[in-house]
C-alpha cells in the first residue's frame, strides 16, 4: 500500500484517466514506491530519452553526420566537368548558416559552375512526409524526414499588412543568412477557419481573418531535399557559383568530395534534442542507429533493443514520442532509466530542478533532478534521475494520461484543446510534488 500522502497527491490533481509511477534505486533496481506501475500509457517525448540511449549504444557519442558536396568529373577552370551533388548524411541539425559556410568553402576553391546537373542525394535515410499523421498539417514540430534535412525541415513564413492586402515572405532564415524560398508557397484566402490549410505540393493557404497587422511562424516542409537544394543553389549564386535547377537522385554515383560539413558529435546533438525536444532529431537519430528501411521497422529495432538490453517489453511506434501509438508502463520506463544510469544519458538530460509546492523551481536546492518531460494532449510524463548530495541515485518515471478525453478531441481542437493547458499544469504540479516526496523519503 502507498503511504496516504502519495494517494492524496494523485487524488488532488484531478487528472482523470490513469496515473502510474515508480521510483527505484538506480543501482540495485529495488522499487521503493509505485502506483499502477504496470499500466501502459503513451510516453510522449520521454521516448526521446530512450532513443538517446539506443543511438548512443549503436552509434557511439562521437558519431557525426556528414553533408558533402561531390563532383562526378574533374574541375577545369572552375567548372565541374560533370554533375555537382549535394549529398545529405541525415544531419538533423543542419541549418542555413552551416550550409552557407559550406558554400563559402566551395567558392574558396575557385568553383564557378558545372557542365552537367546539380543533383541531390537524400538516400541516407528513408523518406517520410511527416512523423505522425494525426497531428495538424501546419505544426512545425511534425515535419518530413529524410537524408537531406535543413532547418528542422521548416520554412519561415512572415506577413505584414500593406493597405488592404498583405506582403508575404517565405525564407530559410538563420542567424547570418536569410535566403528567400520559392518551393514553399502561401496565398491569402478570405475565410475565418481553418487558419492554415495544406493544399499539396508545398502550397499553403492562410485565412485572412487570422492575419491581423503582421506576424510569423514556421511551417513544415514536405519535400526537404528540394528545399535544401533550392537554398543551396541560392547561396551558391550569391558566391558566384551558377547551378541549374536541382534534380533528385535515386542512387549515389561514384564521385569525389569537394567540400563537406560535419555535424557536432552525436552526444551534443542528443543533449540539444533532450533540451528542446526536437522531434526531427529523435527520428533521425533512431533511424540512423537502426539503419531500417522504414520508421515502423526502426521503431521495432529499438523495441527489440529495449527488450534484449534492458529486459523491457514496451510497444514502440516511433523515436520521438509524437505519435500516440507507443505504450510503456512506469516500471518499464524506470527500468530503462536505471539501466542507463551509469552511462552518458544522465549528463545529457536537462536539469529539471526541484520544485516547490506551487511548481516553481527551487533555486539553489542541493538535490539535482535530471529528467525528460513529455506532453501530448491529456498526456504528461516525466522520467529521469534524482541525485542528492552524497546520497544514492534514484531512477523514476511518472506517466499520466486521460486517453478517453484525448480520443474525443476533434481535429480542429488538437493544437489547443479546451482544458488542455489547465490539465497539463496540474499534471506537472503532481510530478514536482512526487519528486520532492521521493527526494525527502528515499534519497
Amino acid at each position: 500500500m502507498l503511504p496516504g500522502s502519495a494517494d492524496r497527491l494523485v487524488t488532488a490533481a484531478k487528472l482523470g484517466g490513469a496515473v502510474g509511477f515508480v521510483v527505484m534505486d538506480a543501482t540495485t533496481g529495488a522499487v521503493l514506491e509505485a502506483r499502477d506501475a504496470d499500466q501502459p500509457l503513451p510516453p510522449a517525448s520521454v521516448m526521446k530519452a530512450v532513443t538517446a540511449g539506443f543511438a548512443l549504444d549503436r552509434l557511439g557519442p562521437s558519431h557525426r553526420f556528414a553533408t558533402r558536396v561531390l563532383a562526378t568529373g574533374p574541375v577545369s577552370g572552375g567548372i565541374v566537368q560533370g554533375d555537382l551533388i549535394l549529398a545529405g548524411g541525415g544531419d538533423p541539425a543542419l541549418d542555413t548558416d552551416m550550409l552557407g559556410d559550406l558554400v563559402a568553402r566551395l567558392a574558396a576553391t575557385g568553383l564557378r559552375g558545372v557542365t552537367g546537373r546539380f543533383a541531390l542525394w537524400a538516400g541516407a535515410l528513408p523518406a517520410l512526409d511527416r512523423i505522425d499523421g494525426e497531428q495538424p498539417d501546419f505544426v512545425g514540430y511534425n515535419p518530413a524526414i529524410g537524408g537531406l534535412n535543413l532547418n528542422f525541415n521548416r520554412v519561415h513564413f512572415e506577413w505584414r499588412r500593406a493597405g488592404a492586402d498583405w506582403t508575404l515572405r517565405m525564407d530559410a532564415r538563420a542567424e547570418r543568412f536569410m535566403p528567400p524560398v520559392h518551393l514553399a508557397r502561401v496565398r491569402v484566402v478570405q475565410r475565418d477557419l481553418p487558419v492554415f490549410a495544406w493544399e499539396g505540393d508545398e502550397q499553403w493557404s492562410v485565412a485572412s481573418a487570422a492575419l491581423g497587422k503582421g506576424g510569423a511562424r514556421w511551417l513544415p516542409v514536405r519535400h526537404p531535399a528540394g528545399y535544401a537544394g533550392e537554398v543551396f543553389q541560392t547561396l551558391c549564386a550569391a558566391q558566384g557559383i551558377k547551378l541549374p535547377a536541382p534534380v533528385l537522385l535515386d542512387q549515389l554515383p561514384a564521385a569525389r568530395e569537394l567540400a563537406r560539413h560535419d555535424s557536432a558529435p552525436l552526444d551534443l546533438i542528443l543533449r540539444d534534442m533532450l533540451k528542446h525536444s526536437t522531434n526531427l532529431t529523435a527520428e533521425v537519430a533512431g533511424l540512423t542507429a537502426s539503419q531500417a528501411a522504414s520508421l515502423r521497422g526502426s521503431a521495432r529495432a529499438m523495441q527489440e533493443w529495449a527488450r534484449l538490453r534492458h529486459g523491457v517489453a514496451a510497444q514502440i511506434a516511433d523515436h520521438s514520442g509524437l505519435g500516440a501509438g507507443s505504450r510503456i508502463s512506469a516500471v518499464q520506463l524506470a527500468r530503462l532509466m536505471a539501466g542507463q544510469a551509469g552511462g552518458a544519458l544522465p549528463a545529457l538530460l536537462k536539469d529539471h530542478g526541484m520544485r516547490d509546492a506551487e511548481g516553481r523551481v527551487a533555486k539553489g536546492h542541493p538535490v539535482r533532478v535530471q529528467a525528460k518531460t513529455g506532453t501530448l494532449n491529456f498526456v504528461s510524463t516525466l522520467a529521469g534521475y534524482i541525485d542528492p548530495p552524497g546520497g544514492r541515485r534514484l531512477a523514476f518515471a511518472i506517466l499520466s494520461g486521460d486517453l478517453a478525453r484525448r480520443a474525443a478531441l476533434p481535429p480542429e481542437d488538437r493544437e489547443r484543446p479546451p482544458g488542455g493547458e489547465a490539465w497539463a499544469k496540474r499534471a506537472r504540479l503532481l510530478q514536482g510534488q512526487l519528486v520532492a516526496r521521493w527526494a525527502g523519503l528515499y534519497a
